[in-house]
C-alpha cells in the first residue's frame, strides 16, 4: 500500500519542516510513504473563504485517483489512541491500494473534498496550527509503524 499525505501550502516553520522530514524518512523504513505539497493560492485577497476552499480542492482532487482511500484530517473527525490508529492502518493495508490523507488550509475543506473522502480522522479535541499538525500528524504515523512491527518506540 502506498501511503500519501497531501499538504496544502508548504512548512514554513523550519524546525517543523526538520521534524516533519525526519519522521516521514523514518516511516520510508516500514511502508511507502510520501508528502504532497499543493501550493497556497496567490492573489486571494479578493476571494471569500468559500471561494479559496473550493479553489484549494479542485487542486486537491487533480491528486486523487478513483481507487483512492481518502482520509481528512479534521476536527470533526473520529479520535483514536494510537494503538488503535496503528490497527486502522494495519486493516487498510489489506484493503487499500493507496491512502492518502489530506491536511487542509487554514479554512478548512471544500464541500467537494468532503464528499470524495471516504473518512475523516481527528487528531485532538484542541486546535493545532496547520504547520503543528504535519509534525504530529507524521509522528503518529511512524509510532503506529512501530506499532505494528513490536517495536519499543511506544509504551502504554
Amino acid at each position: 500500500m502506498k501511503t500519501l499525505l497531501i499538504l496544502v501550502g508548504k512548512t514554513t516553520d523550519k524546525h517543523f519542516a526538520a521534524g516533519i522530514n525526519d519522521y516521514v524518512e523514518r516511516i520510508g523504513h516500514y511502508m511507502p510513504f510520501e508528502l504532497m505539497t499543493i501550493p497556497e493560492l496567490k492573489n486571494t485577497k479578493s476571494l471569500t473563504e468559500e471561494q479559496k476552499k473550493t479553489a484549494e480542492g479542485e487542486l486537491i482532487l487533480k491528486q486523487i485517483q478513483p481507487s483512492d482511500t481518502v482520509v481528512l484530517l479534521d476536527e470533526h473527525g473520529r479520535e483514536l489512541r494510537s494503538i488503535e490508529f496503528a490497527r486502522w492502518i494495519e486493516q487498510k493495508r489489506n484493503t487499500a491500494r493507496r491512502l492518502i490523507f489530506i491536511i487542509g488550509g487554514p479554512y478548512g475543506f471544500s464541500p467537494a473534498v468532503y464528499a470524495r473522502a471516504n473518512e475523516q480522522l481527528s487528531l485532538s479535541r484542541m486546535t493545532f496550527s496547520h504547520q503543528m499538525i504535519r509534525l504530529v500528524f507524521t509522528e503518529q504515523v511512524y509510532r503506529a509503524c512501530t506499532i505494528i512491527k513490536g517495536e519499543p518506540y511506544h509504551h502504554e
